[in-house]
């Protein structure tokens, strides 16, 4: 049992346990499942689906900050993303169409890779700090997807677009198969490959692995891009979702869920050794904790305290002086009875 609880995931694994049962109490068909219409529906269904775009971002941030980087720009590059495919849609002569829908998304997926090489090169290339060089990118970012969308909201209406986000295949929702893809693909290539190894060579010690021979500068532009083209297809999923592109709102603070939900499952963020399933856990608790909100019926104006105690108590638990202190508590020595004394 100790040893179980000396694993990186054991704690976020228990908080997301925690949160569910504690849904479950207060809403006894929470965990169920049903099936209408071809489809699953259900509690844990809409946290999977509602978050998919953070898991998305939150994967390509693990292999960011591994390198001991961090992309705030994500925000930026899902707004981005949603404006330019919207507003191809709106201009198309055929709307509706599915050609003008695939051709969306491979204008939002370019957006992307540009965006993620742009990043790529001032970081790997220039030298510039990821914080300063992401913070442009997230600052100018809104700005250019504002420019797109001409300060308007975009409505659309592409019934194969609008299924990215909203649809179902298989009886699950199509953006849970997405980013069930996306994770599969993360996965074999940086744990079947070497991939994985050299970008954890990089995070550990980045002049060590240059002086080796690795050139860590192509892994910082992979990483970079990987995560971009991660933001612009949980972009089209936002914009589906909702037929629109709202350059303004979509993926605001999102950079902030994805930092933490990295930060919760176990992942450092000065570098080397990362975890994606546990990243794939704390994007879940992050969002198991909207629907907890929802559900307890805690008021609007306390949400972001209530996220905040409880991400605060699991990345305290995952500390290794924490638990440490929690270990010699425990084995601590109780005092011994006193004797009688005969008289």
């Amino acid at each position: 049992m100790k040893s179980l609880l000396k694993h990186r995931l054991a704690w976020p694994v228990i908080a997301l346990a925690a949160l569910l049962l504690l849904n479950q109490v207060f809403r006894p068909d929470f965990l169920s499942l049903r099936m209408q219409d071809g489809h699953l529906y259900g509690s844990l269904i809409d946290i999977m689906r509602n978050g998919a775009p953070t898991i998305l971002i939150a994967l390509g941030m693990t292999l960011v900050i591994a390198t001991r980087g961090i992309d705030l720009s994500v925000g930026a590059v899902v707004a981005i993303a949603g404006a330019a495919s919207c507003a191809y849609i709106a201009a198309s002569p055929e709307p509706g169409s599915p050609v003008t829908a695939a051709t969306a998304v491979l204008i939002a997926v370019i957006a992307g890779l540009a965006l993620g090489v742009w990043n790529g090169f001032l970081v790997s290339t220039i030298g510039v700090q990821p914080i300063i060089a992401t913070l442009v990118l997230m600052t100018a970012g809104r700005g250019i997807a504002q420019l797109i969308t001409g300060g308007q909201i975009i409505s659309v209406s592409n019934d194969p677009y609008k299924s990215i986000g909203a649809g179902y295949l298989l009886t699950l929702p199509i953006s849970i198969l997405i980013t069930a893809a996306v994770f599969i693909l993360a996965a074999v290539l940086t744990r079947r490959t070497a991939l994985g190894t050299l970008i954890e060579a990089v995070g550990i010690n980045p002049v060590a692995s240059r002086l080796a021979g690795l050139r860590s500068r192509n892994i910082i532009w992979i990483v970079y891009v990987f995560s971009a083209v991660c933001a612009a297809i949980a972009g089209l999923m936002i914009s589906s979702n909702v037929t629109a592109a709202d350059a303004n709102n979509a993926g605001l603070y999102i950079e902030m869920d994805a930092i933490l939900a990295v930060v919760i499952g176990g992942t450092s963020l000065a570098g080397g050794r990362y975890t994606l399933v546990g990243t794939v856990v704390g994007a879940f608790i992050i969002q198991t904790l909207t629907t907890t909100v929802y559900t307890l019926g805690i008021p609007p104006e306390v949400t972001l305290v209530f996220k905040a105690l409880v991400v605060i108590t699991v990345c305290l638990l995952q500390a290794p002086k924490a638990r440490n202190l929690l270990s010699s508590l425990k084995a601590a020595p109780k005092p011994a009875a006193k004797e009688k004394v005969a008289i």
